[in-house]
């Protein structure tokens, strides 16, 4: 019992330290350094998917966000990038929310690419039907309650980097 909770609180700063160095890999390395390209290369298979799924009705709930949000990654993508020509701290204070919100876009597709298949297996008239209504609920679930999320991290990746640096230091030994 107390062993492993010692065990789970030092482990737990591996893991959120892997998070902050996996994002700052993520914009600052894969994303930045290549001016986007990276990213633009899934973008546009996202991009393509929605265009082809734009009168498919049966989908529309799911293709209208992922649209928009799509095109927003870009735009912040270029927004973060830059201010962080500006101001290099931008790519550490943006980066955690980045990655998230970046994740959160890459499942938001993936769900909608699983909804178009439960939608046309449901079309077909298929044998398992609880299966593809599940998927098609799971779907919907995960656009209503979870890709939400990345409006506060849009606003958090942009608030920059000053409201990071702003307490003296020696505020810090003091323990506020």
């Amino acid at each position: 019992g107390m062993e492993q909770n010692v065990r789970d609180a030092r482990i737990s700063m591996l893991y959120e330290g892997t998070t902050g160095i996996q994002a700052l890999d993520l914009l600052g390395r894969k994303v930045l350094m290549t001016q986007g390209e990276a990213l633009k290369c899934f973008t546009k298979i996202v991009h393509k998917f929605c265009q082809n799924q734009e009168g498919n009705d049966s989908i529309k709930e799911f293709v209208t966000p992922l649209n928009q949000l799509n095109k927003e990654w870009g735009e912040l993508t270029m927004k973060v990038g830059m201010a962080a020509m500006k101001d290099r701290e931008m790519v550490g204070a943006a980066s955690v929310d980045y990655c998230m919100y970046s994740g959160y876009a890459c499942l938001a597709y993936f769900w909608a690419d699983m909804a178009r298949v439960a939608a046309e297996k449901l079309a077909e008239g298929t044998s398992d039907e609880a299966f593809y209504q599940a998927k098609l609920q799971t779907a919907r679930f995960y656009f209503q309650r979870i890709l939400p999320r990345t409006r506060m991290h849009v606003d958090a990746m942009l608030s920059g980097a000053d409201n990071l640096m702003d307490m003296p230091a020696e505020n810090f030994a003091l323990g506020y």
